[in-house]
């Protein structure tokens, strides 16, 4: 690295450390976000995809799935073929719940015996997976009341017996708290590098980098990179807080979440800088800011199901990388996600980054040609 280029990073980190707002929003505020959302924070559950092994394939069988594809709740039923099938659908995010029928469901229930009925749950987003299992518990107990009404059957009736994966307990904190990493590891790489370059300009500072024997692009390495180093030094400190004082577990590998993470905050960097070197005031930067924030969080899946979205909605948060973020976070923080599941969110954030640092730079030369 070039001993200026060095130079302008140390000045960047020294910038903001000496500055005592900057030192409160940057510290504080994390923390005291990590630890008030981690509770306030509710979710909504609609419009589930559910899949469905049936190893009984009887008319009580057919029955019972025809309640669930006529569930309002219930917006699309897949079929499996096979046990082999369950865990890719759950670990795909293809279904948040499969429901097992075993082969001796209609036999034990038309011979008065209880029955079991299984539902397995994606407990990375515990409050959806409570809320599928009320789903499923009423509609099996009014097929169960509907059948003694008629005196189809006699004896116990099916019942259901819920498993969780990834969050056997249906903690909250646990589902929560990796979506909200995501969300303030976004909102730290946005603030410091959306704030740079119009700080520059509003205190007049900004004439004097033009002057030095840096050019328009070492300008711009040395504030993306000053900014990576001040949001990977923050959402460690929000990490070691989910895992220590919040007691979050920490399944996957903390080498793959910190490298994706570096690739995502290049991303947001990007986004950041382009919104600064568009702004002439430090309330401008803010307000650009916050334009892209909100819709980005609210299409990211955090809060909502990115399933619960119309298809065309869908599609566009592709764009969107934080949605990708999210689904690492998740993966990294409560099961051991695979490379190759990361891989598939991880060249989309590439790509955004090369995009959006490209759009930055270019930016920051028409403005200061």
């Amino acid at each position: 690295m070039r001993p200026r280029l060095w130079s302008l990073i140390v000045k960047e980190l020294l910038a903001n450390w000496r500055d005592r707002r900057n030192r409160i929003i940057l510290l504080i505020s994390p923390m005291i976000q990590v630890l008030i959302f981690s509770f306030a924070a509710t979710q909504e559950v609609k419009n589930v995809p559910l899949a469905v092994l049936d190893e009984d394939r009887s008319v009580l069988s057919r029955e019972l799935i025809s309640r669930f594809e006529a569930s309002p709740q219930f917006s699309q039923v897949m079929r499996l073929e096979g046990v082999a099938d369950i865990a890719p659908a759950i670990d795909s995010r293809e279904a948040p719940a499969v429901l097992h029928i075993a082969q001796d469901f209609s036999r034990r229930l038309t011979a008065g015996q209880p029955v079991q009925v299984q539902l397995l749950l994606d407990g990375r987003r515990s409050n959806a997976a409570q809320i599928i299992q009320g789903y499923t518990v009423e509609i099996v107990d009014r097929l169960n009341a509907e059948f003694a009404r008629l005196g189809s059957l006699r004896g116990p009736p099916s019942f259901v017996v819920a498993r969780t994966w990834f969050n056997p307990n249906s903690d909250t904190l646990w589902s929560t708290v990796p979506g909200l990493f995501a969300v303030l590891t976004t909102s730290v790489g946005m603030m410091v590098s959306a704030l740079s370059v119009a700080r520059e300009r509003e205190l007049g500072s900004f004439e004097q980098l033009l002057v030095s024997p840096l050019t328009s692009l070492e300008i711009l390495a040395g504030k993306a990179a000053s900014a990576l180093v001040i949001a990977v030094a923050e959402t460690t400190i929000v990490m070691l807080i989910a895992m220590y004082v919040l007691v979050v577990p920490m399944e996957g590998s903390m080498l793959l979440l910190y490298g994706s993470m570096i690739v995502y905050l290049l991303s947001i960097i990007g986004i950041g800088l382009f919104i600064s070197s568009l702004s002439s005031t430090q309330q401008q930067a803010v307000i650009g800011n916050f334009m892209f924030l909100a819709p980005a969080i609210l299409l990211s899946g955090y809060a909502t199901p990115v399933s619960n979205m119309p298809d065309w909605l869908q599609t566009l948060t592709l764009a969107n990388p934080v949605r990708h973020f999210v689904v690492i976070a998740k993966g990294a923080f409560l099961k051991d996600l695979p490379i190759d599941v990361i891989a598939t969110h991880l060249w989309p954030l590439a790509l955004i980054a090369v995009v959006t640092l490209s759009a930055a730079t270019w930016l920051f030369r028409e403005k200061t040609g």
